[in-house]
């Protein structure tokens, strides 16, 4: 038994030729999930030089900075066009030095200070869930309370409307906003943060085996 195990450990010993894999997934995974973010904050595209100078293209849009500072109906944080500028900026370019592996322990800083932001300031008052699911272990009081909402808007639905067109690429559910996302994306983060970009397809690699030369 004892030598079963061992060849069994001896074999998965052998996978480590291939660590090079999970940072890899992991920061093509989060490569789309940033650069969503960012350019959703950054005007990017959308400004003129005339109307707002040579550097307006990549000032936060002004939709962005108003829900940064409102604190009625945004998150109320000081500073709002600075602290969108940062956000933007961090996913934008997080997103960039992820796809190519560059500065990969460096830039996840700036993107687990913002997945805490986030975390804190968006969406801890709804609980865990991003989905509103009442059979889920974390269901919290708000998430259990739309059980009847969701039943009476799927009633409504199949009565007033076309229920299996509208629901033939998946069923309707209630937006929770928990901290379910950003949570996920804060530990991939962490893991990028202690073991970097990895071996073989990313810049970090490569740099560093050239000045280890």
């Amino acid at each position: 038994m004892v030598g079963i195990l061992n060849s069994l450990q001896n074999q998965f010993d052998r996978t480590r030729n291939l660590d090079f894999l999970a940072p890899l997934l992991i920061r093509v995974y989060l490569i789309p999930v940033f650069w969503m973010a960012g350019t959703s904050k950054i005007k990017f595209m959308d400004a003129t030089v005339a109307d707002d100078g040579w550097f307006g293209w990549m000032m936060p849009a002004e939709s962005t900075v108003a829900w940064f500072g409102n604190p009625d109906w945004g998150l109320g944080l000081p500073l709002p066009e600075l602290m969108a500028l940062l956000a933007g900026w961090s996913e934008l370019g997080g997103a960039l030095l992820l796809a190519i592996g560059l500065a990969t322990r460096w830039i996840s800083v700036p993107l687990m200070a913002t997945m805490v932001v986030a975390i804190f300031t968006v969406h801890w008052q709804h609980g865990w869930q991003a989905i509103a699911d009442a059979t889920a272990p974390f269901a919290n009081d708000r998430v259990l309370g739309t059980v009847d909402r969701l039943v009476a808007g799927r009633s409504l639905l199949k009565e007033h409307g076309q229920y299996s067109w509208l629901t033939e690429n998946g069923s309707f559910v209630i937006l929770n906003n928990g901290i379910e996302f950003a949570a996920t994306y804060l530990v991939m983060l962490i893991a990028l943060f202690f073991i970097g970009g990895g071996r073989y397809f990313s810049a970090d690699y490569w740099i560093a085996r050239r000045f280890q030369r």
